[in-house]
């Protein structure tokens, strides 16, 4: 089993498409053994896949392994300088999709300008997300991002056929989930698990 500092390690090497173990290695500077056994604890973990003498990665691959390793108790910081904005989007549009949400990433709308995240549709009902890829977040900071998501929201509502629409904020760094004036302030590794209750949930959230 790698510990927690070489699992972070093999973060640089997760793209998207064919890498060969020498691309992985030259990505990651390693040793072409190690990463080996890097790609190896990977895939244990259903990151990544052998295909064709190649390694193929998925568009979320590198934020499910920055979560995995956040969890294991790598530093955030040290994380968070591997990630790009695409990447927490792509798993959050992914985990939606497995939902069985219809998904939609950077939702563009006019009149004014405004750019949504992900969009997830599903029985009429929208899921609006704002990906915030933040260290330290303070609760005004926060509390300002919700006042926004809910703006966007009411826009998209307005130019959409929908029955209803959620604004939600997820989060790389929360612990738990929580609520700021209704909205649902939702940390990564929840978003599955809170897409599970979503219609529990409306009566709790602001739509």
């Amino acid at each position: 089993m790698l510990n927690v500092t070489t699992l972070a390690k093999g973060i640089p090497g997760i793209i998207p498409g064919g890498l060969s173990v020498k691309d992985f290695s030259m990505a990651t500077q390693t040793s072409e053994d190690l990463a080996r056994e890097i790609l190896d604890n990977l895939m244990q973990n259903g990151i990544g896949r052998f295909e064709d003498g190649q390694i193929q990665f998925e568009d979320s691959d590198k934020l499910k392994t920055s979560v995995i390793a956040i969890s294991m108790g790598a530093p955030i910081d040290e994380v968070s300088r591997m990630l790009e904005w695409q990447d927490f989007e792509s798993l959050a549009a992914e985990v939606l999709e497995k939902r069985d949400f219809e998904t939609t990433k950077n939702v563009i709308m006019k009149n004014p300008r405004i750019q949504i995240d992900v969009v997830g549709i599903k029985s009429e009902v929208a899921i609006l997300i704002d990906c915030k890829h933040w260290n330290n977040m303070t609760q005004s900071a926060l509390q300002e991002a919700v006042k926004k998501q809910v703006i966007r929201t009411k826009q998209f509502v307005s130019k959409h056929k929908v029955r209803g629409a959620i604004p939600a904020i997820v989060t790389l760094y929360q612990h738990s989930v929580q609520f700021i004036d209704k909205v649902p302030i939702i940390p990564i590794h929840q978003l599955d698990s809170f897409c599970d209750e979503f219609y529990g949930n409306l009566d709790e959230m602001q739509s």
